[in-house]
């Protein structure tokens, strides 16, 4: 009998990045976010899970993906009109989905908690529109980065040791306010990397309102961009601080 011929393996699939594949550090770059179909992924608060699919279909596969949102399967459904066409999708590409997943106690979720992820992604988090309140006013901006740190608090404790968090958002004023990067630090994490958010390189993503009288529609997402943050490296750290002390030649 001949030899048996050995299987080659495929390298996992990534979205491509048209920008330099080396983070640097608090840096702004355009292009893509890098996604692997080696990595673990749990997306946050999804609309009509239109980004999971996106990331799905260029995997080719969703079973590395978890996607979750903050409605029940039967708000999502009556809110989107392709939802129940995604959701589908998704389940027959091997995805898990978990509808009613608060981002800010989803680490006490009854399956969630197990899991440690590579990567956690939460675009565009918003607390909510109030009727009596301007959208841009200190009250509700309060609100907002109440969310967002009960969710770096909650997917800090989800992570793998080098596992990263991913949060969408639009830039300038007022978005600027809500501080992402000092949120961050109180729950131990440093901001790595800030890329462009291009919906365009997630062919088949629609972005939603998701809420008011109008969920299904889009809302305007102008200039936004990708921050990805990781633990801080104590070790790092400590370096960097042991060279700021050291003293200059001739001082």
């Amino acid at each position: 009998m001949g030899r048996k011929r050995k299987r080659e393996r495929r390298p996992p699939a990534v979205i491509p990045s048209s920008s330099p594949s080396s983070p640097t550090r608090k840096k702004t770059r355009s292009g893509s976010e890098r996604y692997s179909s080696s990595h673990l992924l749990l997306l946050v608060g999804e609309g009509d899970f239109s980004f999971s699919l996106s990331l799905a279909n260029t995997f080719g596969s969703a079973t590395n993906i978890v996607a979750t949102s903050k409605d029940s399967q039967v708000d999502v459904q009556a809110k989107y009109g392709m939802a129940k066409r995604n959701l589908d999708a998704l389940k027959t590409m091997g995805a898990l989905i978990f509808h009613d997943v608060d981002a800010i106690t989803m680490d006490h979720h009854t399956v969630l908690r197990f899991f440690r992820f590579d990567r956690i992604i939460f675009n565009f988090p918003h607390a909510g529109f109030m009727v009596s309140i301007q959208n841009f006013s200190p009250f509700l901006s309060s609100l907002h980065r109440q969310l967002v740190l009960g969710f770096f608090r909650t997917a800090a404790n989800m992570i793998k040791p080098h596992g990263e968090i991913h949060v969408s958002h639009k830039t300038g004023e007022p978005y600027d306010k809500w501080k992402l990067e000092e949120l961050a630090a109180k729950c131990s994490l440093r901001l790595i990397e800030c890329s462009q958010f291009r919906s365009s390189d997630y062919p088949g993503y629609a972005n939603k309102r998701g809420a008011g009288k109008s969920p299904d529609l889009a809302f305007r997402l102008g200039s936004c961009c990708t921050f990805k943050f990781k633990f801080y490296d104590a070790r790092q750290e400590l370096d960097r601080l042991r060279k700021s002390l050291v003293p200059r030649n001739g001082v």
